[in-house]
């Protein structure tokens, strides 16, 4: 169990997984008269409407479910800490630095924990090699720097 008081993730971050997790449970609540509606389903139609309100249901209920995990318990120990800032060598030269998030967010310089990226980059120290799978394929960059978060 995490014991800090924000469970391992930054402010911003718990901030974010607190208005996403309020959000699908007024979504979730909206769905529940549906599924009442759903269960007395006549035709094909209604049949469909039905299974559809279920799928929506299980679906926001999964969500619901790893969002009050990763409050409860924080990040995996196997991902690399929220807020972790790395700096990357790109095959073409390119050097950027990117901070590392467990929570998806809207900046360019984020760099989720659970991306392909961000798991090649576990263990890894400056100077190494890594490879990663991209949409266009195999891509390698190598770690300039990697600090962990206070």
């Amino acid at each position: 169990m995490v014991t800090s008081a924000t469970g391992g993730l930054s402010p911003e971050t718990r901030e974010q997984v607190l208005k996403e997790l309020t959000d699908l449970r007024a979504q979730r609540a909206q769905n529940t008269p549906r599924l009442g509606e759903a269960d007395k389903a006549g035709d094909s139609a209604d049949q469909a409407d039905a299974l559809e309100a279920h799928e929506v249901a299980a679906r926001l209920d999964r969500r619901i479910a790893e969002l009050e995990a990763l409050l409860e318990h924080g990040p995996s120990s196997h991902l690399l800490a929220d807020g972790t800032v790395v700096t990357l060598r790109f095959s073409d030269g390119e050097e950027e630095t990117f901070r590392v998030v467990t929570f998806p967010g809207d900046a360019p310089d984020l760099l989720t924990s659970d991306s392909p990226l961000g798991l090649a980059l576990v263990g890894r120290k400056a100077g190494d090699e890594i490879r990663y799978r991209t949409p266009r394929g195999e891509a390698t960059a190598t770690v300039v720097s990697l600090k962990a978060p206070h």
